[in-house]
Formats: C-alpha cells, sequence, structure tokens
C-alpha cells in the first residue's frame, strides 16, 4: 500500500490535511497538546509503517501500543466519530484508486473503534 499511494508525500499530506482540521474541531483540539507538531510526526510515521514503509516508527518510539498510548485520553463515540470524519475527509481528498482507499478507510474505522475507553460498549 506504501508504494501503491505515492509514499511518504502520499502520508505527510493526509497527516497534515487531518490535523487542520484537529486544530479548529471542538471535539479533538482539547485532547492534543498547544504544538501539534509531535503528534503529526507520530501519526505519519506510524501511518508509514503500517502500511509498509519504513519502519521509523519503531526505531524512534518502540512498538505502536496503541490503546495503551491512547488510555490517559478520554475517547468515547464523540471523539471517535469526530476523528473519523476528519481522517476520512483528508483520505478522500487524497484521489487514490477507489479500492485502496477503501482499504484505509475500513482499517481507520476499525482502529478508532478499538481507541474507545469511556463508559459504554464499543460498538461493533
Amino acid at each position: 500500500m506504501y508504494e501503491r499511494v505515492g509514499g511518504e508525500p502520499f502520508f505527510e499530506a493526509l497527516v497534515d490535511r487531518f490535523y487542520e482540521g484537529v486544530a479548529s474541531d471542538p471535539v479533538l483540539r482539547p485532547l492534543y497538546p498547544g504544538d501539534l507538531e509531535l503528534p503529526n510526526e507520530h501519526l505519519r510515521l506510524f501511518l508509514i509503517q503500517y502500511w509498509g514503509g519504513p519502519r521509523s516508527y519503531d526505531e524512534r518510539r518502540g512498538h505502536p501500543r496503541l490503546r495503551m498510548r491512547h488510555a490517559p485520553f478520554a475517547i468515547g463515540l464523540a471523539e471517535r466519530d469526530a476523528w473519523l470524519r476528519l481522517m476520512l475527509a483528508a483520505l478522500a481528498e487524497r484521489g487514490i484508486d477507489p479500492g485502496d482507499e477503501a482499504e484505509m478507510a475500513e482499517y481507520f474505522r476499525g482502529a478508532a473503534t478499538q481507541l474507545i475507553n469511556q463508559a459504554g460498549r464499543r460498538p461493533r
């Protein structure tokens, strides 16, 4: 997937666009530090690695352990939905092959749902 979508430039544009949305989102913005540069880098490196690119994320941060890393943040349905809305919009803007877009979107839906850590059951 990493190569098919255009490598690092694709993921840089995807994550930059996503964080442009986070910067003004009333649900997500409070979950992030004042400076979004480091979260941007972490997400970009993680996605590059996850989709078959260089393993820079592991080299810099170790195993992703997504649930553990997100445990300090209150993530409920509203946060999951806001995150998905911004990420799927950023993905749609990239104009990649529809099959690749669908595969990535499915991953994002599942990953975002797995990070819910607030009262109530996670949807299936």
